[in-house]
């Protein structure tokens, strides 16, 4: 029987660097997520929140509207969708970053991606690790 995939939820900021970069890791990262090694977990307002981060940074991307749309499509045709029904704010020095673990407590993941651990570290209180793309795509070798 194969190997489950890995379960994150993918902070802004890597979805972000991906985009901006194919050099990185976290272009690599959301390769693996594609391929179907990763499978993240979404709620609707990280979808709306990723919504707002790309929109807004399109020049910089060299993004259309309808290849941002393209990307969320993608995003929630691939993901595991979680309605969050119990908040735990405030827990995070920034409310966003609060969304995102209110997310993966919903949805019994055990590790958030994100260039922010520190930001995250109460996470661990939940059970939730919090690592960078590169120890990510270490852990999936």
């Amino acid at each position: 029987m194969p190997e489950s995939p890995t379960r994150i939820v993918l902070d802004t900021n890597v979805l972000y660097a991906g985009l901006y970069s194919a050099s990185g890791k976290s272009y690599q990262l959301l390769k693996a997520i594609a391929e179907g090694r990763v499978r993240i977990s979404l709620s609707t307002p990280l979808l709306f929140e990723y919504e707002d981060v790309l929109k807004r940074n399109q020049a910089v991307l060299s993004l259309s509207d309808a290849e941002v749309e393209v990307v969320l499509d993608n995003l929630c045709a691939i993901a595991d969708l979680q309605a969050v029904y119990f908040l735990w704010r405030p827990c995070l020095p920034d409310a966003n970053d609060d969304m995102v673990l209110e997310l993966a407590v919903a949805a019994q993941v055990p590790r958030i991606v994100s260039f922010n651990a520190k930001d995250f570290r109460p996470a661990s209180r939940f059970g939730i690790e919090v690592v960078t793309p590169k120890i990510m795509l270490e852990e999936l070798q």
